[in-house]
């Protein structure tokens, strides 16, 4: 760790994480192991599981009143993203709502006063710690919003399975299926890249082979470097686009709070079918290269099923405690998240709000919206 921070210039890095995370011997013995090898660093950890605006401002008071020169972001999604806002925001004049990834907005930023950033992601999900962008939470909008900057992508990531160990089998089923959600979205995208295409087909293998086991145990060290693999390469193939998952998901974290891994899980099979029309051919071709039993929509369609029962994942919301009460509002903001520009049909807010409603009553309603 130390080895890295000083490739960077780090002499005096702020290590961001969150609250469970910070109480753990693992963040105490990487804060030694600093210490021991000349940096002078502390610990923020004051973030949430959605993580907020206001997070972030805190965390930059916590950089500069320590006057750090650097950040080592160690965590799943919601501490990487929030270390990558703080990373990027402590030289900038604007608000970070300034930099949402709307048309240039990014090209705003102070580029020499974006400070260095090293990852060390805890989950095999959000692949965050490859990723140019942070989702935030704005409380006064209830809106979940992408902070982008190219220079956001952390400059060293290190992998290590050993850290993901301690997982709970619960997290490690919805931070996998987060993963499968990133490599499915981005094979469906309609935009042109081969390239992603190709990492996307080979993290949703990867999945399909390590995730069930990873659950069953979670000392399995080689699925766990798989897991880590198939979610660096799902936030990588996710430049193609993601869809309606995170359309819808990206609301109902802001609105309930709830873990988007989880969220993206359940969702995954009612958008699936929401999309059938387009994408069938596409997801034949995809239960093929991953080698199912059946080579059709339906089979893929039926493996998720299956899958998300195997390693425990809810059937619908309402296990969140999430109803449709509010429905309409959750369909407007889901056709106005920038995710829903690149699903494979552009459904307006009342087939994202019909969408929401399957997922909160169980109905995939397979052939139908």
């Amino acid at each position: 760790m130390s080895f890295a921070c000083k490739n960077l210039g780090i002499t005096a890095p702020l290590v961001v994480t969150d609250a469970v995370l910070a109480a753990t011997p693992l963040v105490e013995h990487i804060v030694d192991y600093c210490k021991f090898g000349g940096l002078a660093c502390r610990v923020f950890s004051m973030i949430k599981p959605n993580p907020t605006g206001t997070n972030v401002e805190d965390g930059i008071r916590s950089y500069h009143d320590g006057q750090h020169n650097g950040v080592i972001a160690i965590g799943g999604g919601s501490a990487l993203d929030a270390g990558k806002a703080i990373a990027f925001m402590v030289g900038q004049d604007s608000t970070l709502w300034d930099f949402e990834d709307i048309g240039d907005n990014w090209m705003r930023a102070n580029n020499k006063k974006i400070a260095s950033i090293v990852a060390l992601p805890t989950t095999a999900g959000t692949g965050s710690e490859v990723g140019r962008a942070s989702v935030i939470l704005d409380e006064k909008a209830e809106k979940k919003k992408i902070i982008f900057h190219p220079n956001m992508m952390p400059s060293i990531v290190i992998l290590d399975p050993e850290l993901t160990i301690g997982l709970p089998p619960h997290l490690t089923a919805a931070t996998g299926m987060d993963a499968l959600s990133h490599n499915l979205e981005a094979w469906c995208s309609p935009m042109y890249h081969p390239m992603a295409e190709g990492i996307a087909v080979e993290g949703i293998r990867l999945i399909r082979e390590y995730l069930p086991a990873v659950v069953a145990d979670g000392s399995d060290v080689e699925a766990r470097t798989q897991m880590l693999v198939a979610s660096t390469m799902g936030a990588t193939a996710f430049q193609r686009g993601l869809g309606g998952m995170h359309a819808l998901s990206h609301p109902l974290g802001a609105l309930y709070d709830a873990h988007h891994g989880t969220l993206n899980a359940i969702l995954m099979p009612y958008v699936l079918e929401a999309n059938r029309q387009v994408v069938s051919p596409m997801i034949s071709r995809l239960a093929q290269y991953i080698d199912l039993d059946v080579s059709t929509f339906d089979g893929f369609l039926d493996w998720i099923l299956r899958l998300r029962s195997d390693i425990g994942i809810p059937e619908d919301l309402t296990q969140l405690k999430i109803d449709d009460s509010r429905a309409e509002k959750i369909g407007r903001m889901a056709v106005e998240d920038p995710s829903a520009a690149t699903n494979p049909i552009i459904f307006s807010a009342r087939d994202y709000e019909n969408i929401f409603c399957n997922a909160v009553n169980g109905d995939i309603g397979r052939g139908a919206l």
